[in-house]
């Protein structure tokens, strides 16, 4: 991972919802505790139980988090795009990292320091209703995603997936392509399915003919009707 100094990191980090009601100076010294990082596909960021001394923003690429089981058996917790950040509940909670980060493609990020968020915080109480905020909606989200994979079948899962992941543009048309953001394999973990299980259920909905499917790309000929099969 090779950092490099030609971002304007306090354009970056200013541009943020969570940094927006602070002050340009506020914004100026977090940017001195700020560091870009680079990492290429297939590197570790962070393993679980290493400290944690801050959060990241991923500005391009694509990052996941997951852990190991004592089996062996690797689960995804989160796939992480280009504007999310992550690592600040743990950064809070001052514990090590519960999870992994691992690059699932060549991935550019910065990395804002505890000391320098602190600091702020300290200064500005908006800023952590605003983190609180944030922290919030991904609870909400993963507590969604837990109640999926107790309530749902995996063809349920798959189904509600494809269609929470159709671009905006496709709100009203009649079909759509989805394009899965990494493998399948890795898909398959954040929905709490194994590979073959996941394959298997597209197969049998390429047999339906809800989907057609080619390599990532996922082409949904009738929305009406995948819709109507999810309901």
């Amino acid at each position: 991972m090779n950092p490099t100094s030609n971002l304007d990191i306090a354009a970056l980090i200013g541009r943020l919802p969570l940094f927006s009601s602070m002050l340009p100076e506020e914004i100026a010294r977090s940017a001195r505790g700020t560091r870009e990082i680079r990492a290429a596909k297939g590197d570790i960021l962070f393993h679980k139980g290493d400290p944690n001394l801050g959060f990241h923003l991923l500005l391009s690429g694509q990052i996941k988090l997951a852990f190991t089981s004592a089996q062996g058996n690797e689960k995804v917790v989160e796939i992480i795009s280009p504007g999310q950040t992550f690592g600040e509940a743990i950064m809070f909670m001052d514990t090590p990292y519960i999870v992994f980060a691992q690059a699932l493609a060549d991935s550019q990020m910065l990395h804002i320091s505890k000391a320098a968020l602190y600091e702020e915080l300290e200064n500005d109480p908006r800023l952590a209703r605003k983190m609180l905020a944030s922290m919030a909606m991904r609870l909400h989200q993963l507590m969604n995603d837990m109640e999926g994979y107790s309530l749902h079948s995996g063809k349920e899962r798959i189904i509600a997936y494809l269609l929470r992941e159709l671009p905006a543009s496709a709100e009203h048309d009649k079909s759509a392509t989805v394009s899965l953001p990494t493998t399948k394999g890795v898909v398959a973990s954040r929905l709490n399915l194994t590979q073959e299980h996941f394959s298997r259920i597209l197969h049998e909905l390429v047999e339906d003919r809800l989907i057609v499917v080619h390599g990532r790309d996922i082409e949904i000929p009738d929305l009406g009707r995948l819709r109507s099969y999810a309901a």
